[in-house]
């Protein structure tokens, strides 16, 4: 599986209750459950007017069909080649 960043624009994310975010989370999830392990999301980070979601996938389709799937904008998706650190300075 590879790793995705992927950018969503979504107006208003940001002031969405828990409740909202809730919801979201399990349409997500539901998309999720009908690729059959295609895509995994990890996790999101929730800004004013964006979130920014971390996958594992297949590929980018697979990423895109969730997006499709669960009505969430896929608007920038980038496959991630690695990962530094502050301790990647001292290997």
């Amino acid at each position: 599986m590879k790793r995705y960043v992927i950018e969503r624009d979504l107006p208003g994310v940001g002031n969405m209750t828990g409740e909202e975010l809730k919801v979201a989370a399990a349409t997500s999830n539901d998309a999720l459950a009908k690729l059959e392990g295609k895509a995994q999301w990890v996790q999101s980070f929730v800004a004013d007017d964006k979130t920014f979601c971390i996958y594992l996938a297949e590929n980018e389709e697979a990423v895109q069909e969730h997006a499709r799937l669960s009505g969430f904008p896929a608007t920038k998706v980038t496959e991630v080649h690695g990962t530094i650190d502050p301790m990647t300075a001292h290997q």
